[in-house]
């Protein structure tokens, strides 16, 4: 029964008819249990609402699984990864533009208007790439770098000023840097199209890397191709994010830092059931996930910290 209504749907996700966003989502969730907007109205509560599962306490260090995973093992978690990016991706295509817009700014919007981050002072935060479908920080980035020491929204809680660090793809064995920038202009294109920080700025001088700052970063806004509510993150397969953000933990437990916040930005569509993203012992976990719908906090360090 639902080959032949999946058959029947993709018959209809051709270029010679319109793209149904109802039937759109019920195939998705057909094949991937993937939550529907179109089954969801639109979210109506305050920017701040935050979602908590009551069902599951929060984990003080998220747990991760499969530790022991043998060769055959991780190959079937690598294809498992590759299917269901080939899915999320379709998903993400097919989302309506207007309500993508709708979520940028609404998930932004709640970033700013965050005491977690207004009180932040140092942060690596990526520069998204409309051609990736990633959920928009220009209006963060841009707030950040040209208004650091005022509130967003004009209250009397003063933003505090910050310093950004951006990400800088090195080569292809998943390495990448962060490097601090004072304003927009400091990007430029990559091979890509991808807006990145130059190794050194106009003149000439080196830029700082945070992997050699003297200070700790406070928070971490992330990317990400999928999620789920305990913390699993799904990336593009480059392992990029994951290498470094191990290796910043290391860091920052020899310099006896306090870890920064892993905080993650994902549409509705992005978040996925518990336990449909599989893991390695690479993977890194995120604290925290912010969605058209609130602050989505997942360890404790997360609730603690963002006094929710």
């Amino acid at each position: 029964m639902i080959s032949s209504t999946v058959s029947a749907l993709n018959q209809l996700d051709s270029p010679t008819y319109p793209r149904l966003p109802f039937l759109l989502c019920l195939r998705l969730r057909l094949r991937l249990r993937l939550p529907c907007p179109c089954s969801v109205a639109p979210p109506t509560a305050d920017l701040t609402t935050t979602e908590i599962n009551p069902h599951r306490p929060p984990l003080s260090h998220p747990a991760m699984s499969n530790n022991n995973q043998e060769p055959d093992n991780l190959e079937s978690v690598f294809k498992q990864k590759r299917i269901l990016r080939t899915k999320v991706r379709q998903a993400l295509k097919s989302m309506d533009p207007s309500l993508r817009f709708q979520e940028d700014d609404i998930i932004q919007s709640i970033v700013l208007e965050a005491p977690w981050f207004k009180s932040s002072k140092r942060l690596c935060a990526y520069i998204s790439c409309r051609a990736l479908r990633e959920v928009d920080t220009s209006k963060l980035l841009s707030q950040i770098l040209h208004n650091p020491s005022s509130a967003p929204d004009g209250s009397s809680m003063p933003q505090t000023t910050k310093k950004l660090y951006v990400p800088r793809v090195e080569d292809k064995n998943s390495n990448m840097r962060m490097f601090n920038i004072l304003r927009v202009d400091d990007l430029v294109a990559n091979s890509m199209n991808i807006l990145e920080p130059a190794s050194v700025d106009a003149n000439g001088n080196d830029r700082e890397d945070v992997m050699h700052a003297n200070d700790p970063v406070d928070l971490f806004i992330l990317p990400g191709l999928a999620f789920d509510r305990t913390g699993r993150r799904l990336g593009r397969g480059g392992g990029y994010y994951d290498t470094f953000l191990t290796k910043y933990k290391e860091l920052a437990k020899e310099k006896d830092w306090r870890r920064p916040l892993f905080v993650a930005l994902s549409y509705s569509v992005q978040i996925l059931d518990e336990e449909v993203i599989p893991v390695t012992p690479n993977d890194v976990l995120v604290d925290a996930l912010v969605s058209p719908t609130g602050v989505i906090p997942i360890t404790s360090a997360a609730l603690e910290r963002m006094k929710l």
